[in-house]
């Protein structure tokens, strides 16, 4: 699972609770997506999250 380079979000894990109050392992991954970004030398491709793209962090190419 990839990271944002950005702001570092990833995969975060916790607990499945059933009804019955049963505990299993659950992992929920972040919208992370590769772009093409502006950057001084040009561009290039970087992970970033949706929540970082929303914000005006990043400049697409």
């Amino acid at each position: 699972m990839a990271k944002c380079d950005i702001c570092g979000r990833g995969a975060f894990f916790g607990n499945q609770v059933s009804h019955s109050h049963r505990r299993s392992n659950k992992v929920w991954h972040a919208n992370v997506q590769r772009i093409a970004v502006k950057t001084a030398g040009g561009s290039k491709k970087i992970h970033v999250c949706t929540r970082c793209m929303r914000s005006g962090k990043v400049e697409r190419a």
